[in-house]
């Protein structure tokens, strides 16, 4: 039997940011990740916020998306989403700064409302922070 691939396509409202083949591909659903081999099961789901791993052979690249979704179908798999960044466009100390500085802020918020905007951009600041510390490991 021959190996087949997955065409992995990541496209943003700006730019078409990927487009190449990949053996695996794993995605950050909003309720969790999801892991995509060839041959998957068609589907449609809700991309969260995290790193999207793409791996060929042994070597496996990581960008940071945040929101949008997420259709396979025939071994393609397409991200739309709102945001996407190479690793190389994450300044991990950039970040961190920001995230000190929500964290100092979540002290601050004293609705629910507030409370779960902050706790939601330091989620997503941390996502970003782990890709680029991928990035600089390997």
């Amino acid at each position: 039997m021959a190996s087949r691939e997955l065409h992995c396509i990541v496209v943003t409202p700006e730019r078409a940011l990927l487009d190449e083949k990949a053996d695996f591909v794993a995605l950050p659903m909003y309720d969790g990740e999801l892991g995509v081999l060839p041959t998957r099961a068609p589907l449609i789901g809700r991309l969260g916020h995290g790193a999207l791993r793409i791996r060929k052979g042994t070597k496996t690249t990581q960008l940071f998306v945040s929101g949008g979704f997420v259709q396979v179908r025939n071994d393609t798999v397409t991200v739309l989403t709102s945001v996407a960044k190479q690793p190389g466009e994450l300044k991990p100390t950039e970040l961190q700064q920001q995230l000190d500085f929500l964290l100092g802020k979540l002290k601050e918020a004293h609705t629910p409302e507030a409370q779960d905007t902050a706790l939601a951009a330091i989620e997503r600041l941390r996502a970003q922070i782990r890709v680029a510390r991928h990035q600089a490991e390997g």
